[in-house]
């Protein structure tokens, strides 16, 4: 959704996207157990049939995978829960809201309503949401979003004392902010890594070619801006948050420690693999390459994914580029827009996908699965499901299920076949 809802780098087409995802909420009145396991390219006796299928036909029936529907929200951006979580998820809604579904029923006041702090529209609003690894005993979350001004803000805020489904309002507190020089490109996930540290992604500013500064920013190291930052986001020694010793580019004359790591234009969603802490970005194409990038554990740090001078393989702009980290996979724009990355799957239950990357497209809506290596992408393959309008998000519950989100309205889940 980095072109989506967020991301048509030329704006020519965020407008009608974001019309037919308007026109789809309004159609839709606008407005949950699994365990782990397993995971491109850059570059003999037969059963009855009454009692036991054919080993073939219980292969297939094992690879069956259909999308279970959730609910209907107003234009939903994300879904998690805090790990171990069985009971509850939690759906964040652009405008300003987090709804919670307990027990597979939406509880009908918000979790959070911070509609009155937030600029909601186009890529800005509410974008999305993490607890903290502690959460159980702290109750420390995190929301990322669009203020009235325009900026980007991660803040901190607790659950209620009395309520799992309800957070104190008042126990706002500010942590991290970043600049939006443009209305679109702003990232906007948070999401714990394996290492129990905060991980945010933010866009390169906003408009075409990454246009503001000498070299843009995302080649900057001076900038937060068209990174992966990594931060400790609990407040220490008089600041609001703190910088691992060991982030790349810490003690570094010019650069900002917070970077972990850089040259992205808009990496709208990444994630962990739950079982390997392998990272996977999907970071928006300007007009011609969607691009998946992939990192085993830690090996992301300090890496460069090419972006000015590179979209995807593509040279973009005569400039240097040190290291650059080229995509395990690219997606051609069009007739892809807006790359939508996903998470690999370990949910036992439903062994068709497990091991595999899911993933989509804003505008084609189109869900696939592949398998990631180190350098290369493979096996990639359209899962013949229905198509998603305006595909968001997909999320992760706190045992592993996986969702699949529809700025128009409709979440669904993962299910076998």
């Amino acid at each position: 959704m980095r072109r989506g809802i967020l991301a048509c780098v030329t704006h020519r087409l965020l407008p009608a996207v974001f019309a037919a995802a308007v026109l789809a909420a309004a159609v839709l009145a606008l407005g949950a157990c699994s365990d782990d396991d397993d995971s491109g390219e850059r570059g003999s006796g037969t059963a009855s049939a009454a009692t036991t299928a054919p080993p073939a036909a219980q292969a297939a029936a094992s690879r069956r995978v259909k999308l279970a529907k959730v609910g209907d929200f107003d234009m939903p951006v994300y879904v998690t829960a805090p790990r171990g979580e069985r009971r509850r998820i939690f759906v964040v809604e652009q405008g300003g809201t987090i709804r919670v579904l307990a027990g597979g029923k939406r509880v009908a006041r918000p979790f959070l309503d911070i509609r009155s702090r937030v600029t909601s529209g186009g890529e800005q609003g509410l974008l999305s949401m993490a607890f903290a690894p502690d959460y159980a005993k702290t109750r420390r979350f995190y929301v990322n979003y669009t203020d009235r001004a325009g900026v980007q803000r991660v803040v901190e805020y607790r659950r209620s004392k009395s309520s799992a489904d309800r957070a104190d309002a008042t126990s706002a507190r500010p942590v991290l902010r970043y600049d939006d020089f443009e209305a679109n490109h702003n990232g906007g996930l948070l999401a714990f890594g394996p290492d129990r540290l905060l991980y945010i992604g933010t866009g390169d500013g906003g408009g075409a070619d990454d246009q503001h500064g000498t070299r843009g920013n995302a080649q900057d190291l001076g900038r937060l801006e068209g990174k992966l930052l990594r931060i400790d986001p609990r407040a220490s020694g008089g600041r609001p948050y703190g910088v691992p010793a060991d982030n790349p580019f810490a003690g570094r004359n010019g650069a900002r420690a917070e970077i972990y790591s850089y040259g992205l234009r808009n990496p709208w969603r990444f994630s962990f693999d739950r079982s390997t802490g392998d990272l996977t970005i999907g970071d928006v194409g300007q007009n011609a390459i969607e691009e998946i990038d992939f990192a085993r554990k830690g090996e992301a740090r300090g890496a460069n994914y090419g972006w000015r001078p590179f979209e995807g393989r593509r040279r973009n702009f005569d400039e240097p580029a040190p290291g650059a980290v080229a995509p395990v996979l690219e997606l051609p724009n069009p007739p892809n827009c807006s790359v939508t990355g996903g998470y690999v799957v370990r949910d036992r239950g439903v062994p068709g996908l497990l091991g595999r990357y899911v993933y989509g497209d804003f505008c084609k809506g189109e869900l696939r699965a592949v398998r990631l290596s180190a350098g290369s992408a493979s096996g990639d393959r359209s899962l013949g499901l229905r198509k998603v309008d305006s595909l968001s998000s997909f999320g992760e519950d706190g045992i592993g299920r996986v969702y699949v989100v529809s700025l128009g309205g409709p979440v669904y889940r993962f299910a076998a076949g």
